[in-house]
């Protein structure tokens, strides 16, 4: 996998600053997973109400990935509707996505991913096609946890230092 270039961006900036570049939001993005960040998950119940949820998550190449109870809320509504929110505070600037939700469960993934979690403090391993650990968020439940991919194709930005401006970004 790569990062992927988004195929259009618009300028939505209201006070003339000029379009944010992707690699702005790449570049933020880059750091690995931390105990101290939170990504929020918007999705949508059955019956047609919104639920959010703060998860662990991280971006590698092109894709946000994310665990979850198969307990879980949010895991019961991906289950039902696949599209899907993320929005996250990175350093100088705030990011929101929209996509679609798929669970991971190749094996070569799972290792590659698990590995990348455990780079930010979480020690978490590959057990069958899930991961477990000594602990996970308060609210998470026991293990097993499922590993999800976010697939975006719009990205939202504000910045939120110097150079300011907003922009949103489509992707193929």
């Amino acid at each position: 996998m790569t990062a992927r270039e988004p195929r259009a961006t618009a300028n939505l900036s209201r006070y003339g600053e000029t379009a944010l570049p992707w690699s702005r939001a790449l570049d933020a993005m880059s750091v690995p997973p931390s105990e101290n960040l939170t990504w929020f998950l918007g999705t949508v119940r059955p019956d047609g109400r919104p639920h959010a949820a703060g998860v662990g998550a991280l971006y590698l190449d092109g894709d946000v990935f994310f665990t979850s109870s198969p307990a879980a809320r949010k895991a019961r509504n991906l289950a039902e509707n696949a599209r899907a929110t993320i929005s996250v505070r990175l350093d100088g600037i705030d990011i929101v996505f929209e996509g679609l939700v798929a669970r991971v469960t190749d094996a070569p993934a799972l290792e590659r991913l698990a590995a990348r979690f455990r780079e930010g403090g979480w020690p978490v391993e590959v057990e069958g096609d899930a991961f477990t650990a000594p602990y996970s968020a308060p609210s998470a439940g026991p293990p097993p946890w499922n590993l999800y991919r976010f697939t975006f194709d719009t990205v939202f930005g504000v910045a939120t230092t110097e150079p300011y401006g907003a922009s949103r970004w489509r992707f193929p």
